[in-house]
């Protein structure tokens, strides 16, 4: 194992000036630059004429440029010359520059360039957030300002936090980069011949396990940088490579472990070109450096990347994943975070079918950006579907979710808009919990913001809520929305609102006081009204069209609860059959309404309620006064009952039954023909 010096080197009386950025050093007859220039990257045998710009800035050294102040300071007394495998001549030709092609650069010698250049790499390193960025900034720091060529293996898969990857560890190559072997002749560089380096092709899609015991394996548990010269590196590296790629001899490759928190999570392998100097000791120094603060940056990015997957997750999860299709009205809906760094919120939206083919829409904000947020959300939006599965008014279901969320906490406050849509009497019943309040585009392109009791946030308590019944005309859009819409440090929510009143407008008059505008272009439009700045909270939108249900779509009897109500029930429907020109369902619905309504009769003791309603398919609802639900099961053969739900099981597109404050409704669906 390759030991980490320490000590280094100072250059003798009459070295050439270092790069103040830490960066290459330039020999003699490279043309003066003004100070604080960024000089040109050189190329062999070749010095780049005064006043050229850089020409390939992907490559170019990070670091802040500074006054080229620094001199060369003579070897302290006492301080002997380190002994190489070089005699006199050639050590004091490297330290000065002298005997170098004219335009090639020369390594860093003095501590202080090393340091600048390792504070300059890392602070580019550590700009990357997600981890290609993180590993492209390793790469564009130390090519060519350290190295000729670099690749970055990292671990397959990457370990997360303190889990433990189960099988073999495997190290996949992530990334390579080295020196171009173009420039670009515009900018004033001419092409040039590379020298000889280690071919990258074979290695582009190497995938390597690192097998227990092995040679690579003790290297990379070792932690610290090795020569390629070492012997533990002449055997990792052909395990790392493959036995097709050759790394130049001598000190010309540095083998470095990245190790993140508690684990290795890869290796990069820094490599100079024959015509440049060799590695030093020092750069193992460097090297080690650069390696560490890429591993902590890596394992940052990874954890960073499984907190955004479950942020994703948990909002996607808590959200309705697809709005229902609900008779007599079309629904679309938007979501947008705070911010990528805030992926959760508080705010959600739903639609919950109800019986009697009506529909809930309901919006909310919990206030703050987190997971405790996301999760109250969550709790308060599954409290609501279950009140609107009871089919409580709308004024008791907020009154029950703010019992709920005063036993999440005292702290524990929101806002909520709870609306009922009745396709049949084309009214809309709106109860509010200090929400924003809904805006009706009307179909004839007029906007108005709805009068509804603003009434107290969700969590306060003790408060009283009030629901409201407005009229719902055919072909408006009803638009529930939270206060991150309407709301932001350059306007005030009332001014806000007025704003989106007058989006709407505009919107409504590009099709006409005939056609409304598209619910998806319609909530696109509305989202466009948000300028820079005024993303400070989440918004949650939801966009109801009203399409109703004519009245001559629909049939409604009351039946008493007598031996002869089947017989009136299949009468009655095929009237209605006859009326709709839809006689080719006289048979199965005339069997179906008779055995639900057989089975209403049977426990009912006030009038039964039979409703037909023809839109796209054929819906019919049988309710009474029974709170129980009717059980799908299996009838046995001496069984003389039984087989009515197993026939509207079979027959039937959809059935269902729903329990009501007055007793439930039993409704199925047939296909028109």
């Amino acid at each position: 194992m390759t030991e980490q010096p320490t000590s280094f080197e100072r250059p003798e009386t009459g070295a050439a000036p270092a790069d103040p950025r830490g960066a290459l050093l330039r020999t003699t007859g490279t043309a003066p630059r003004a100070p604080g220039a960024l000089p040109a990257q050189a190329r062999t045998g070749e010095t780049p004429p005064a006043g050229t710009p850089a020409g390939d800035t992907e490559h170019s050294q990070p670091a802040a440029v500074e006054p080229d102040t620094h001199r060369p300071r003579p070897v302290p007394e006492g301080v002997p010359v380190q002994q190489g495998t070089e005699d006199d001549k050639s050590r004091q030709d490297r330290r000065t520059g002298q005997g170098v092609a004219p335009g090639r650069p020369t390594p860093m010698r003095r501590d202080g360039d090393r340091l600048r250049f390792v504070g300059a790499a890392t602070r580019r390193i550590a700009r990357g957030i997600d981890l290609d960025e993180i590993v492209m900034g390793l790469c564009r720091a130390t090519v060519p300002t350290f190295s000729d060529a670099i690749l970055v293996y990292l671990r397959d898969p990457l370990p997360v936090g303190d889990e433990r990857p189960t099988g073999p560890v495997v190290l996949r190559l992530r990334r390579t980069d080295r020196i171009p072997e173009e420039r670009d002749t515009e900018s004033g560089f001419a092409p040039a011949p590379q020298p000889d380096l280690v071919d990258l092709t074979p290695v582009t899609a190497d995938l390597c396990e690192v097998r227990p015991g092995g040679a690579l394996n003790e290297v990379l548990r070792g932690v610290r940088p090795v020569f390629a010269d070492a012997p533990a590196a002449r055997a990792a590296l052909p395990e790392l490579l493959g036995d097709d790629v050759t790394v130049p001899g001598g000190q010309r490759a540095i083998l470095a472990p990245l190790r993140g928190r508690r684990r290795v999570i890869g290796a990069a392998l820094f490599l100079r070109s024959p015509e440049r100097m060799a590695f030093e000791p020092d750069d193992l120094l460097v090297a080690a450096q650069l390696a560490t603060h890429s591993a902590l940056g890596i394992d940052k990015a990874v954890l960073y990347g499984r907190e955004a997957y479950i942020a994703d997750e948990l909002q996607r999860t808590m959200l309705p994943e697809n709005l229902p299709k609900a008779t007599g009205v079309r629904l679309a809906s938007r979501y947008l975070p705070a911010a990528e760094t805030a992926r959760v919120g508080g705010d959600w939206y739903d639609a919950i079918p109800l019986p009697g083919s009506r529909v809930a829409l309901v919006v909310g904000d919990v206030m703050g950006h987190s997971m405790t947020s996301a999760a109250i959300m969550g709790q308060l939006r599954t409290t609501a579907q279950t009140l609107a599965g009871l089919d409580l008014p709308p004024q008791e279901v907020l009154h029950h979710l703010d019992e709920q969320a005063q036993r999440l906490g005292t702290d524990r406050m929101a806002t909520c808009l709870y609306a009922v849509y009745d396709p049949v009497s084309h009214r809309i019943t709106i109860a509010n919990a200090g929400h924003p309040p809904p805006v009706l585009l009307h179909l004839g392109g007029r906007a108005e913001v709805l009068r509804v009791p603003p009434g107290a946030p969700i969590g306060v308590g003790g408060v009283d809520f009030e629901a409201v019944e407005l009229d719902a005309p055919a072909g408006g859009t009803l638009l529930l929305y939270t206060d991150g819409l309407v709301e932001s440090r350059l306007r005030d929510v009332w001014t806000g609102i007025e704003q989106l009143r007058e989006k709407l407008a505009a919107t409504a008059q590009l099709t006409g006081p005939d056609h409304p505008p598209p619910l998806e272009a319609l909530c696109d439009e509305v989202l466009d009204m948000l300028g820079p700045g005024d993303r400070d909270d989440d918004i949650a939108l939801l966009a109801a069209r009203f399409d109703g249900i004519a009245p001559n779509d629909v049939a409604y009897w009351f039946l008493e609860p007598e031996e002869m109500a089947p017989g009136k029930a299949r009468r009655l429907a095929r009237r209605a059959l006859a009326r709709w020109d839809m006689e080719e369902l006289t048979d199965s619905v005339e069997l179906l309404v008779s055995e639900v309504v057989t089975n209403a009769v049977r426990y009912a003791t006030r009038p039964i309620t039979l409703r037909l309603l023809r839109t796209d398919v054929l819906r019919c609802e049988v309710g009474d006064d029974v709170p129980q639900l009717p059980r799908l099961r299996q009838a046995r053969a001496t069984d003389e009952g039984g087989r009515g739900l197993y026939l509207v099981n079979r027959l039937a597109r959809r059935w269902g039954a729903t329990r009501l404050s007055t007793g439930k409704v039993v409704w199925f669906e047939l296909n028109r023909g």
